[in-house]
């Protein structure tokens, strides 16, 4: 008799999922042909495939002599030297850039990994460094004149124990843009020489919340 009261129980409680499951002739069903296939590829081939916000990404390959500071308000701390290398991690797709030097008088690797994508339509960024065991993300857009890239992301502050702390990264380049037919500085890049990456701790405040601050100067050939 027990086992009968749980056999009923359990099908009683299994009456009102089944009555939300959609009947099978409602569901989706996988395509049946090699043109329904043909056709969900080409209609994706504009999240899958690089496109123009790629483009600025090759402008950064190179090796880079790179200072980094710190900052406490509006005043830098003494500068530290380093360098970098940014290659294509994923041909045309994912960069990866190699930093190695110091800070605070102590050494530094951080490496980074930059990309855009096409679903979320915005650039995303990865970084983990020799200081911690964190991996930190960010994602954002460039300016509208294409000089700068603005992402956003949090990370845990070890030091005074807060947890997804808001921060803002900044990429500001120099260099020389395109010009258009009538001889107009579009915003796309010829060439990219010099980039500074500014850190910003968000949660202190509206002003002076840099903390970091890596300039990257081109390495000449």
């Amino acid at each position: 008799m027990k086992l009968l009261a749980t056999l009923l129980a359990s099908a009683l409680c299994a009456v009102p999922v089944l009555e939300h499951l959609e009947p099978a002739a409602n569901r989706p069903v996988a395509p049946q042909d090699d043109e329904q296939m043909a056709e969900m590829w080409a209609a994706a081939a504009k999240y899958i495939n690089p496109g123009e916000h790629h483009a600025l990404l090759a402008e950064l390959i190179g090796e880079w002599d790179v200072e980094s500071r710190m900052f406490m308000g509006p005043q830098g701390g003494p500068p530290s030297a380093g360098k970098a290398v940014t290659r294509w991690k994923i041909e045309g797709r994912w960069l990866e850039s190699d930093f190695d030097g110091t800070l605070m008088g102590m050494p530094l690797r951080d490496v980074q990994w930059l990309g855009y994508d096409n679903m979320k339509q915005s650039y995303v960024m990865t970084r983990i460094n020799g200081f911690d065991t964190a991996m930190n993300h960010a994602e954002g857009d460039m300016t509208p004149g294409g000089d700068a890239l603005i992402l956003y992301g949090t990370l845990d502050e070890y030091l005074t124990g807060e947890h997804d702390k808001m921060v803002k990264y900044v990429y500001r380049f120099s260099g020389e843009h395109e010009v258009d037919a009538e001889g107009n500085p579009t915003a796309a890049w010829k060439s990219i020489d010099r980039i500074v990456l500014e850190v910003h701790d968000l949660p202190i405040g509206e002003v002076n919340t840099k903390v970091l601050e890596f300039t990257y100067t081109r390495r000449k050939k």
